[in-house]
């Protein structure tokens, strides 16, 4: 099986996110620290822009979204707004 430059770009993004909820799950990061916040974004961004690129819309649609809500959250940590806990 040959991979793309695509495939290369989605393991990344995806890597990311499992890492990033992995760290989570295991107690090592918080869910509103600045390095989980930025990973879903790395992550979620970069597995968004590979299902662009195979044109594969359900993806960018949840990545997409997956994304835009990290960046949300990482504004409010930005402007030291706190991140609700629920």
């Amino acid at each position: 099986m040959q991979l793309s430059v695509n495939d290369y770009i989605g393991f990344t993004g995806v890597f990311i996110l499992l890492v990033a909820y992995l760290f989570n799950l295991m107690g090592k990061i918080d869910k509103n620290s600045l390095l989980y916040i930025s990973l879903n974004v790395l992550g979620g961004g970069l597995a968004c822009l590979a299902s662009y690129l195979i044109h594969y819309l359900p993806f960018v649609l949840l990545e997409g979204t997956w994304t835009l809500v990290s960046a949300a959250a990482l504004v409010k940590y930005a402007t030291g707004r706190r991140i609700n806990n629920a």
